[in-house]
């Protein structure tokens, strides 16, 4: 069982990333829980709908997500931890913005959905 969720997860894993690379609002909606606690590297709290409308506004936008070092640790049939550094490229209110980040996200299974309810991420050195 715990590799049939394992095979979940990295499949929301992929499909998060394709959804922040192309700012697509409705997949990022439905990826994300409506009560998401998200800390950002610069130790923000940024919640569902910050998160949502940098990519609406057109503040953030990604041009590459490349993902290594992917870990999953899977807690019953409905919680999982991944544990994942990314390069990433982009601008952010028009400027160059990214570099190496260490993501930490826990995935919720409610109702039959996989949503992020809480992430953090680190710049890597």
């Amino acid at each position: 069982m715990s590799e049939i969720l394992e095979s979940e997860i990295r499949e929301q894993e992929d499909n998060l990333r394709r959804a922040m690379l192309s700012s697509d609002i409705a997949r990022l909606d439905q990826a994300l829980a409506e009560n998401l606690i998200f800390t950002n590297h610069l130790g923000q709290r940024v919640d569902k709908c910050m998160d949502l409308e940098a990519h609406k506004a057109g503040l953030l936008r990604l041009t590459s997500i490349e993902l290594s070092g992917q870990r999953i640790l899977v807690s019953g049939q409905n919680t999982a931890v991944v544990s994942v550094k990314a390069d990433i490229e982009g601008t952010y209110s028009g400027h160059p913005a990214g570099g190496r980040f260490a993501f930490t996200r826990v995935w919720s299974k409610d109702s039959g959905q996989w949503q992020v309810i809480a992430a953090h991420s680190g710049i890597v050195a």
